[in-house]
């Protein structure tokens, strides 16, 4: 029996990756299909404003898009909540989720670079966002391991993929950022450990996130030769 939600990804999208992580934290079964980025079949197309993953389909008839609203949708209509009870740390986490767009562009630009010259231009602005995080992770009033204590949230869930991904990029070229910030660094630690976390993606997932790169033409793929072996 085909389970009530279903997934539109494609096997490398952390915003799909996001509402995989929530549902796994709910304990919920979902199918998933695995769509070609460069050939979106016409059913997508039909379900996606945007054109872009995720999508959530619920009950084989109702169609969800854009992450945020994925998660929140999920989070309103099955346990455990994962948003804080309190209306002012709700909102505060609600602000913080917002601003991943600015920290994954940031954080995991070099990612995306072509030569070497931007892949150092965007190494550069990682700081800027990382001291944003590290301020507030330093203002949030408890000793973690997550943003909220020890409670995983939906901000958790949010930030956990892009973490991920600058881990990976770390470990192919050493960006000599992330040592500098505490705070931030056990909070990654703390969710790349998360079990909702390591199974929200495709087996083998780092070295399918390193072949893409190597895919795509970016620059940061030359140094795949000489990597430490990936995380299976």
């Amino acid at each position: 029996m085909p389970s009530k939600f279903r997934l539109a990804s494609f096997k490398t999208c952390p915003w799909v990756q996001r509402a995989a992580i929530v549902l796994r934290e709910k304990g919920i079964d979902y199918d998933i299909d695995y769509i070609d980025r460069d050939n979106r079949p016409e059913w997508f197309l039909a379900i996606s404003p945007h054109s872009k993953v995720p999508v959530l389909q619920v009950d084989g008839e109702c169609a969800l898009f854009e992450s945020n609203a994925i998660a929140e949708y999920i989070d309103e209509t099955a346990p455990p909540r994962l948003h804080p009870e309190d209306p002012f740390e709700r909102a505060r986490n609600r602000a913080w989720t917002d601003y991943v767009p600015t920290f994954a562009a940031t954080a995991t630009g070099g990612g995306h670079a072509m030569d070497e010259d931007t892949f150092n231009q965007k190494r550069k602005q990682i700081p800027a966002v990382f001291d944003r995080l590290e301020e507030a992770l330093g203002r949030r009033g408890n000793d973690g391991p997550y943003f909220n204590g020890a409670d995983f949230s939906l901000l958790d869930a949010a930030y956990a993929p892009f973490l991920q991904r600058y881990t990976y990029l770390d470990r192919l070229r050493p960006l000599g950022v992330i040592e500098d910030y505490p705070r931030l660094g056990a909070w990654r630690d703390a969710l790349m450990e998360r079990e909702s976390v390591k199974t929200s993606t495709v087996p083998g997932f780092e070295s399918l996130y390193r072949q893409n790169l190597k895919n795509r033409g970016r620059w940061i793929a030359r140094f795949l030769a000489e990597a430490p072996a990936a995380a299976e």
